[in-house]
This record gives structure tokens, sequence and C-alpha cells, in this order.
């Protein structure tokens, strides 16, 4: 493994200090798009893609963009979650180009749930 050097650091410190970001208020909405194995092989490179083009096009400042593994459903795949601040996420499976710019702009940048599109509403975290 090479060593890091000290810009490495301060280009973790900076992702990790967007990641933090939602949480702490200054966003209000974060994309996660799914990115393990199945979700690769499935398109969600293109998915990123789409959703960082549109991040610029629209210049959304307050979204947060990040990935994730896998989310266990790999027949559904590609997948993104969006959550709104102060909102339940929302799982949306089975994604295309089309479909991300749809969910961006109707739901992200509108706030309303595409249920056409989406799986579930909702976290699967056990607190």
């Amino acid at each position: 493994m090479p060593k890091l050097k000290p810009e490495d650091l301060e280009q973790i410190s900076e992702r990790m200090r967007k990641m933090v970001v939602l949480r702490e208020g200054a966003a209000r909405a974060k994309i996660i798009v799914h990115m393990g194995t199945c979700g690769i092989a499935a398109g969600a490179r293109k998915i990123m893609a789409a959703v960082l083009a549109l991040m610029e096009e629209k210049d959304a400042k307050d979204v947060i963009v990040t990935s994730s593994g896998c989310a266990g459903l790999c027949s559904r795949e590609p997948m993104i979650t969006v959550e709104l601040k102060g909102e339940a996420p929302v799982k949306y499976v089975d994604v295309t180009e089309d479909k991300t710019r749809q969910i961006f702009d109707e739901h992200v940048m509108g706030g309303k749930i595409l249920a056409k599109y989406a799986l579930a509403i909702g976290s699967e975290r056990v607190s």
C-alpha cells in the first residue's frame, strides 16, 4: 500500500466533511447511488454520471451525492436512494438515465416522490 501524503489526507477530509453536511443541516437532500458489484454490472456508473451531470446542470449546491455498496436487491439494480431533509428516504429501483432525470427534477428538486419508480419509503435501519 502506498504511503499517504498530506494532500491525500486533505482530500479524504474534504470527502468526509461533505458526507456529514446533510446531518449538520447545510444540505437539503442526499442522493445515494448504490454501487456494489451488482449495481455496477447493471449500469450504476452511468446513473452516477447522470446524477453528477444533473447536479452541474441544475447548479444544485444544496444536494449531496454519495455512493454505497449493495443494498441487497441485486435483481432491482441500478438503484438510488433519495433523502430529503426531515423526510423518510425513498429507494428507487430499475433506474435508467431517463428515470434518473425525472427523479432528480421531480423528487430532489421538487419534493414530489415518484411512486411509479419507488420500491420503498423509509429506512431499513434498526435503532
